[in-house]
């Protein structure tokens, strides 16, 4: 398998963690320019080859990643007369990293498999940091076969790497996965503001808090900032957790169910972000919530 060429779009943050770890392990990585110049010239400065489009990545590609922010970005890199549909090796596997609509890549799989490959999508858990070092939670699903045939690569990329059934099983439940996470994100902001509000010490409730059933890894992340300051232990913008729980709140409405649970959480983070919140980390909420509860 570490004679399989590899070809990446996005290099985000996470993105360019993963070619990073790729180039590590071996692999030859194909690239083409998104939005970071500096991320590209990286990579490129170690070993990956840049090309002009997603036509020219998938030509030189036995498998084709993507690293993404929204359903929207993927698909314009896989449809038209560049995208990567267009070059695609027969045969091939293209991999969805982001967090993307499941009818979207249920969609993308059916125009993928009549090009001669297989789609699969493959959400990621855990941050950058943990990208580097070959620890991410990979969320894979898609065609068994294929699946198979790339785990080898995915085990170089991650901890924890499950097949998840059908085509979009592995978005399903990213979507449901994050939407509880931002949720209790959420609620713990406001409950730090309340503490404030109150004139509670944010320290007591914590400790209380942590003390019982209560106690998880995002109260964790949410206090590292509402008691230390320090933001960055669940780097995830609150603009990205907004756009998360939207695409959860459109697989309800696509499901025909009503989700009750997910409109305040999605209130709160939207309006954040209109109010020039969005590029502050999601434990930044407190301070949303803290100048909403302004008298």
């Amino acid at each position: 398998m570490a004679q399989q060429t590899i070809g990446f779009i996005g290099l985000g943050l996470m993105g360019s963690a993963m070619v990073d770890r790729l180039i590590d392990k071996g692999y030859a990585m194909t690239i083409t320019a998104n939005r970071s110049r500096p991320r590209i010239d990286a990579a490129v400065a170690r070993g990956a080859t840049e090309v002009a489009t997603a036509r020219d990545v998938a030509a030189a590609s036995d498998i084709v990643m993507l690293c993404m922010d929204t359903s929207d970005s993927v698909e314009s890199r896989m449809r038209g007369a560049d995208g990567v549909i267009a070059g695609l090796k027969e045969g091939a596997v293209v991999i969805d990293f982001g967090t993307s609509l499941p009818g979207s890549t249920r969609a993308l799989g059916d125009e993928v498999a009549a090009a001669g490959g297989t789609y699969l999508d493959a959400p990621l858990g855990r941050t950058p940091t943990h990208a580097k070092d070959g620890l991410l939670n990979i969320m894979a699903a898609g065609d068994k076969t294929a699946f198979d045939k790339v785990k080898p690569v995915l085990d170089d990329l991650g901890e924890n790497v499950f097949h998840l059934g059908a085509l979009g099983s592995g978005h399903t439940i990213k979507l449901i996965n994050n939407f509880f996470g931002m949720t209790v994100a959420n609620a713990m902001a406001e409950a730090f503001a309340m503490a404030d509000v109150a004139g509670i010490d944010r320290q007591q409730l914590y400790d209380v808090m942590s003390a019982g059933p209560l106690h998880s890894g995002m109260m964790d992340f949410v206090s590292g900032y509402g008691l230390k300051g320090d933001p960055n232990q669940l780097a995830f913008a609150i603009k990205n957790a907004a756009k998360d729980v939207g695409y959860y709140a459109r697989m309800a409405e696509q499901a025909g169910v009503d989700s009750l649970m997910s409109k305040c959480a999605l209130g709160a983070l939207r309006e954040a972000t209109e109010t020039g919140h969005g590029e502050n980390m999601v434990s930044q909420m407190i301070d949303f919530y803290a100048q909403k509860m302004k008298p």
